[in-house]
């Protein structure tokens, strides 16, 4: 082939079903899972599933059939957040697809990407109140990063490309793509490429991409760490979201900033690390809530400054005499908490950008480390360790003991859910997952199924609470029928 000529795809001008067109675009995305329940309206793509593995002798694309569709949607988001690529699942309409709301805003609320096919009636019954027939596009709207309506058959596959293009660019989200039985029973030329004309969305996507710091932005940047005697890195999960987690680490190492992080961002910096001073917020460490009012510089990314952390905006951070914001959604920039220095970019690029510019930029925070760790020793997490009751504190020391930080661990949401996030060790990116946004109960089962299928190699946990587990116990068939080596560990506050 000649070099910067692309190749084509061996099925261009292929005759094939909607369906099928599907299909083979989800596989052309790298799709190895899809995450399904049946239903009439679906039933076209769900088949064409079993003719693409049949076509190839093997099975391509696993098909996971959950107990329900709200399973389906975490167990396509625990995939992604374990596996970094985006879940997909499938499903029927109306209730099919109703079901799946909460994962779906669940995805929008911690920008995890997901791609949600769902079953439409034909369109020539849309709006005549058909059998299982919902509004989807309106319901959905608020609920992802966005969606699509195809009606038109010819439009399907750079629908599919472009809806895959959407939900992993910029800030990650969940995408819906609502079809009708019609479409994808139609059948026509599959090309093998395009996609969706979004002038505006691209020509953003481009902006960011291309940006790069002024020299005057990269030396102002240094000038207030310079000044600095007690900086603080507060990081969230738009750092896990953008692959920066060897740069953030590099840059505690370089420069020696201790560094707090949000729920959404454990895993981000091994907890382990000696600078690391945990989770910060209403739930967060005492030394970690410690380090943030006494510091002097804030530096924030990828985090929002949402309510469970900065409650009282005003006064959070109350001596830092500057707040620094690095984030890909320039809407999170000085909504909450004004920026005396920002920067609209993707977290990993602006801090390999800053980290290469720095003029060989150095200076000493030995008295801000003594403090710091004189706050973590006074402010330990402790429990009362003399009592004859099971302490869940102990459960979850003793479980660290096992996993030794390396384990992956999902959760449910409530009390266990702060425990787990508190006196577990996290030592690697994408090993937290956990509702945090929407606080979902009913998230940690299903979403364990996913990461394990992200993962097959790796353990996976799932410290629920008999309440959250309720919500999607018929799950625990799924994880029998698919062998599933995941652990539950259920914590009874009795």
């Amino acid at each position: 082939m000649t070099a910067g000529l692309k190749q084509r795809h061996p099925l261009a001008g292929t005759r094939m079903s909607g369906a099928d067109t599907i299909i083979q675009v989800l596989a052309d995305q790298g799709v190895d899972t899809i995450f399904g329940y049946s239903g009439g309206a679906i039933l076209p793509t769900y088949d064409a599933i079993f003719r693409f593995n049949e076509k190839h002798g093997k099975d391509m694309i696993n098909l996971i059939v959950p107990a329900n569709e709200q399973g389906a949607g975490f167990m396509a988001a625990g995939y992604a957040r374990a596996g970094g690529n985006p879940g997909v699942a499938l499903v029927t309409s109306g209730p099919g697809a109703t079901n799946s709301v909460t994962p779906v805003r669940d995805c929008l609320a911690d920008s995890i990407p997901i791609i949600l096919l769902s079953g439409q009636v034909p369109t020539n019954a849309m709006g005549t109140d058909a059998f299982q027939e919902a509004p989807i596009f309106n319901i959905m709207t608020p609920c992802a990063k966005h969606v699509f309506l195809v009606k038109d058959p010819e439009r399907l596959e750079a629908t599919l490309r472009t809806a895959f293009e959407i939900a992993t660019s910029g800030r990650p989200g969940p995408v819906v793509i609502d079809i009708p039985k019609d479409v994808q029973n139609w059948e026509g030329i599959f090309h093998g490429e395009g996609v969706l004309d979004l002038p505006g969305y691209r020509r953003r996507m481009k902006q960011i991409e291309s940006v790069s710091l002024s020299r005057q932005q990269v030396r102002s940047f240094f000038s207030y760490l310079r000044r600095s005697h007690r900086p603080l890195l507060y990081i969230g999960g738009g750092v896990l979201h953008s692959g920066a987690n060897q740069e953030i680490r590099e840059f505690i190492d370089r420069y020696k900033v201790p560094v707090v992080t949000t729920l959404m961002g454990i895993g981000a910096v091994d907890t382990t690390h000696e600078l690391c001073l945990h989770m910060l917020g209403m739930h967060g460490t005492a030394y970690a809530n410690y380090a943030v009012e006494d510091c002097d510089l804030l530096i924030a990314v990828g985090t929002r400054f949402d309510d469970r952390v900065a409650g009282q905006p005003d006064a959070f951070a109350p001596n830092a005499e500057a707040v620094l914001h690095i984030d890909i959604d320039k809407a999170e920039i000085g909504k909450v908490k004004k920026a005396d220095w920002s920067y609209h970019g993707d977290a990993a690029d602006t801090l390999r950008e800053l980290m290469a510019r720095d003029e060989g930029f150095q200076t000493d925070y030995k008295e801000w480390h003594e403090h710091v760790m004189q706050l973590k020793c006074r402010h330990r997490l402790d429990y009362d360790r003399d009592s004859g009751l099971i302490q869940p504190y102990h459960v979850m020391e003793e479980l660290n003991k096992l996993t030794k930080g390396e384990a992956i661990v999902a959760t449910g949401v409530g009390q266990h859910q702060m425990w787990a996030a508190q006196y577990l060790d996290y030592r690697y990116p994408r090993t937290w997952l956990t509702s945090g946004s929407m606080g979902t109960m009913g998230f940690g089962l299903p979403a364990a199924i996913g990461a394990q299928f992200a993962c097959p190699d790796k353990m996976v946990f799932d410290i629920d609470g008999d309440g959250s587990l309720r919500m999607n116990f018929g799950e625990l068939e799924t994880v029998t029928t698919y062998k599933l080596p995941i652990k539950i560990l259920l914590m009874n506050n009795h």
